[in-house]
């Protein structure tokens, strides 16, 4: 067993020296002979115990890094990750030399260090559940089970009990140290010795602010529109003609169409620019297709209605063609549904066998891996025990290359001391010169300057640039643009003044050529109504509408079977008498008053014919007379 009296001095050159290894940098055996050489100063014992400690840290690193990275994630979440090898060496020295230490030892190695810290760690690595369980599976893909299992697990399970007892005397040294803490005394504050600020004075109020009176809300916003107004009266003048026709239809035999004077057309209808334009335009194209169908005619250009008809029939075959051609599309797509479903379930049969196929290869390949596994398990068995074999012999050949090294290591030691005196006196020497070359560079600086500049505005900065010019230049030529500047906004000015009253010019036109045309339609209207009247008073009366005569036969046969009715059901005449002539009033009534709306939606119809017929017969006179609009004003001015 080996005995040392500072224990924690030599855990924290172990984990000095861990520190500072690095494997992709160096090999196991450099980093040794050069620990070799820093532990000079211990003697056999603690040297050898170091070294060992250091080569077995490194050999075994893949099973400590198992224990030490599940404590950080589970128990050990708030220690600090500088301290990782510190964990390592405490997991090296009680898996692995355990036996060789002795408990008294170790346990001598635990007190010397953070008792929370080693309490913590050794009560999560020496938890039977954990050993039997994850440690023993994790260790056991490094090495054979069986192996890990004898020579590692067991052991540490026999340990078990005995490291339990540890383990509650860390327990009860760090509840001692925490009643302690608890018992000291606590510190009592005591209050500042401030200034007591003087009370602050009362603001003068400010003067509320008086708001502006409002304007009050217009009474036109709470009164329906004059044209309402007008529709309404319209409204129920027609209602008393309705009323007046009905009680006058009973004297009067024949049938009297109302005239209904319209009052639309002269309500005044505000236009803007683009209404302006807009009719304008609609006038204008109107003319010039009445001037070119004229045109036509006049050339020898015949009734388009055979081919108009022609077109219709053609219209009709093309449609039916594609009616066919979407039925056509549509059994395609049905058809084309059922080839997928078809399709679809054809590829699940061919999935399913390929699946068997895979099972099959998938349980012959497991029974190859099986025996496979079990062949590389039995060549495992034999090489673990040439590794275990091979330990034996290294221990008692790695005191005799230690030994043989301490003498390589004085040696170099000698030499080394020679090549650190001349590298000392070499960087002296350049530490001289380096001393000098900054004394003759301060005295440089020492020396006076000028430190003012003289600025010439009329130079420039010497750049070597083809574009460099002085301040008074630069002045000049941003003037010379403002200038400029300023005369492209006045041209612009200009133009845009005179694009406006060309603009007001062509408005002020089209409101001459629309009032012109205005003019020669209500002309036209005028006399087709004077026309219209002629007829009228030459003798034509409009003959009564045999729906009409129908109907009020209807109603009369109606009306004496409800009378007999009435009699069987001995229901008094006169009041039945009432009842019945009420409800004709009121039949015909409604009646009336749908006729009524009838004729007014004719007579609106047939002075939007006339007025465009009129519109026509206007272009068609022109064309003939070879006048223009220009021409037309001119008369009418």
């Amino acid at each position: 067993m080996v005995k040392m009296v500072s224990h924690g001095k030599h855990i924290a050159i172990i984990v000095q020296q861990l520190n500072k290894f690095n494997p992709e940098d160096q090999s196991v055996e450099d980093f040794l002979n050069e620990s070799a050489k820093m532990l000079q100063t211990l003697n056999v014992t603690e040297e050898n115990f170091v070294l060992d400690t250091l080569a077995g840290c490194i050999e075994y690193k893949s099973l400590l890094d198992v224990v030490v990275n599940a404590f950080f994630v589970r128990d050990g979440k708030y220690c600090l990750i500088a301290e990782r090898n510190l964990y390592i060496v405490i997991c090296y020295l009680a898996a692995f030399q355990l036996e060789e230490l002795g408990l008294q030892h170790f346990s001598r190695i635990v007190k010397s260090l953070d008792t929370a810290k080693m309490q913590k760690f050794l009560r999560f690595f020496f938890n039977t559940l954990y050993l039997n369980t994850w440690i023993k599976d994790e260790w056991s893909q490094f090495y054979d089970s069986v192996y890990v299992k004898e020579n590692w697990i067991d052991p540490l399970l026999r340990w078990q009990p005995r490291v339990q007892q540890l383990i509650e005397q860390l327990t009860d040294k760090l509840s001692n140290r925490t009643t302690t803490i608890k018992t000291s005394t606590v510190t009592q504050p005591e209050e500042f010795n401030l200034t007591v600020p003087k009370p602050r004075a009362i603001p003068i109020p400010l003067p509320i602010p008086v708001l502006e009176k409002r304007q009050p809300v217009p009474p036109s916003t709470y009164k329906p529109p004059k044209e309402k107004k007008q529709l309404e009266e319209i409204k129920r003048k027609n209602w008393r003609k309705a009323e007046n026709t009905h009680d006058s239809s009973t004297s009067k035999p024949s049938f009297q169409a109302q005239k209904i004077q319209s009052k639309i057309d002269n309500i005044p209808i505000k236009l803007n620019a683009a209404a302006i334009l807009r009719e304008g335009a609609l006038y204008q194209r109107k003319m010039e297709q009445e001037l070119k169908r004229i045109e036509n005619l006049l050339r020898g250009a015949g009734d388009p209605s055979e081919f108009l008809e022609w077109q219709k029939q053609m219209r009709g075959k093309d449609m039916e063609e594609q009616l066919a051609e979407i039925e056509c599309r549509r059994l395609q797509g049905k058809l084309s549904h059922e080839e997928a479903v078809l399709a679809h379930q054809n590829v699940i049969q061919e999935n399913k066998k390929k699946a068997d196929l895979i099972r099959e290869e998938k349980a012959e390949m497991m029974h190859q891996y099986a025996e496979k596994r079990l062949q590389e398990q039995k060549e495992m068995r034999e090489l673990v025990e040439q590794v275990v074999e091979g330990h034996k012999n290294a221990k008692q050949a790695k005191i005799k290359l230690q030994k043989y090294k301490q003498q390589i290591v004085q040696e170099v030691c000698e030499e080394n001391r020679e090549l650190l005196r001349q590298a000392l006196e070499e960087e002296e020497e350049k530490l001289r010169k380096r001393y000098e070359l900054i004394q003759q560079i301060r005295a440089i600086e020492s020396l006076p300057s000028l430190r003012h500049k003289f600025v010439d505005l009329t130079e420039t900065g010497g750049h070597g640039l083809i574009c460099e010019m002085s301040i008074v230049e630069l002045r000049e030529r941003l003037a010379l643009l403002r200038e400029a500047q300023k005369a492209a906004e006045e041209e612009k000015r200009d133009q845009i003044i005179h694009e406006k009253q060309a603009k007001e010019q062509l408005l002020l036109d089209k409101l001459d050529q629309i009032s012109l045309f205005r003019a020669e339609l209500g002309r036209a209207a005028a006399l087709k109504q004077e026309e219209k009247k002629r007829k009228s008073q030459s003798g034509e009366r409009p003959m009564k509408d045999d729906r009409i005569l129908n109907l009020q036969k209807k109603i009369v046969e109606k009306t004496m079977e409800r009378k007999k009715q009435a009699g069987l059901l001995k229901i008094t005449p006169q009041k039945t008498s009432i009842a019945s002539r009420k409800d004709s009033l009121q039949w015909n009534h409604w009646k009336e008053l749908e006729e009524s709306r009838e004729r007014q939606f004719k007579i609106l119809q047939r002075g939007f014919m006339a007025r465009e017929r009129a519109q026509k017969m206007a272009g068609y006179e022109a064309a003939r007379s070879g006048a223009t609009v220009c021409i037309l004003r001119s008369e009418v001015q």
